[in-house]
């Protein structure tokens, strides 16, 4: 037998009116949504901030802030929208016409190259992580980045879940 029904999955996907199985699949966020938000308070933070299908990583990372949830629920939400993400604060993706803006830096000081290696995992660094170090070094999050290209270290995985 099919019913109509609306449920989380169906707020997400944008349909008001879908019919499902009797037995429809879990809400994409299980139960009662993130960090006691629900999934439409999510999505419509999300949807607030999107421009041409597209938001900016600060973007993002300012929801995440303001709904006191992980990034990578964030990112799941963007995924599911179809929504592209812009702008990484690591310079990484997301700009136009390069992909990347983020350079090699000339010279890492012992201090960031410590950091970063410090903090490697698998031999990669975090998005997380360089963050965190740019906070700790009170510098520039795309400092952090640069020193990573120099020091020939990829950064992964993504806290939105890009890469």
């Amino acid at each position: 037998m099919v019913h109509k029904a609306s449920n989380k999955m169906d707020f997400i996907k944008g349909q008001s009116d879908a019919q499902v199985n009797e037995n429809p699949p879990s809400p994409p966020f299980g139960k009662g949504g993130l960090g006691g938000f629900s999934s439409e308070k999510i999505v419509k933070a999300v949807r607030l901030k999107t421009v041409d299908g597209e938001i900016a990583c600060a973007d993002a990372s300012s929801i995440a802030g303001e709904l006191n949830i992980a990034m990578s629920e964030i990112g799941v939400t963007l995924d599911l929208l179809g929504i592209r993400i812009t702008k990484c604060q690591l310079g990484l993706f997301g700009y136009v016409p390069r992909k990347m803006i983020i350079l090699a830096a000339e010279t890492v000081t012992p201090e960031l190259e410590k950091a970063i290696r410090d903090a490697l995992m698998d031999h990669r660094l975090s998005c997380a992580a360089s963050w965190e170090i740019a906070a700790r070094l009170g510098v520039p999050r795309m400092k952090v980045s640069s020193a990573c290209e120099a020091l020939k270290i990829k950064i992964k995985p993504c806290q939105l879940g890009a890469f």
